[in-house]
């Protein structure tokens, strides 16, 4: 028995490169790729710079923190931390209160490379945020913390 559904009627005023998850997604990519090339001269990937930057400033202390902030499995983390590890700028030990947690801190190597990561970024802003005032970028903030929220706080 075949049931005869009416066909959805065309929306002509969708566009799907109009929307704002299209439009942050495409932001997103071509700022991974722009923050590559800045960091090309350091040997470090966008990926690898945002872990290196969330442990500098104390926002991450774990991998498992990482793991959640990130949405990565503990796999692919793994390989991302040894691989700074390796470049020696990073350190992974056991928490002595509780052997299950891997601890994270930048090597004097790690510090010592911060202030340049740092730059590579704040370059990269200064670029991205060219002729767009302030009221402008508090404005869009505001807004992705809003939609953020909204996305955060579903009714159930």
């Amino acid at each position: 028995m075949t049931t005869d559904l009416p066909s959805p009627s065309p929306d002509t005023t969708y566009q799907l490169e109009e929307t704002i998850g299209f439009l942050l997604g495409r932001l997103k990519h071509r700022m991974t790729l722009e923050l590559d090339e800045e960091l090309k001269s350091l040997d470090i990937s966008a990926a690898q710079w945002v872990i290196l930057m969330r442990i500098a400033t104390g926002l991450i202390k774990t991998s498992a923190e990482l793991c959640r902030c990130f949405s990565y499995d503990t796999g692919s983390m793994t390989r991302m931390l040894d691989r700074l590890e390796e470049k020696g700028l990073i350190s992974r030990r056991r928490s002595a209160a509780d052997r299950r947690i891997v601890e994270l801190a930048l090597t004097e190597a790690g510090h010592h490379s911060y202030p340049k990561l740092k730059a590579c970024g704040r370059r990269l802003a200064d670029r991205m945020l060219q002729g767009i005032s302030e009221t402008e970028v508090d404005l869009f903030k505001s807004l992705i913390r809003r939609m953020q929220a909204n996305l955060e706080h579903k009714e159930v």
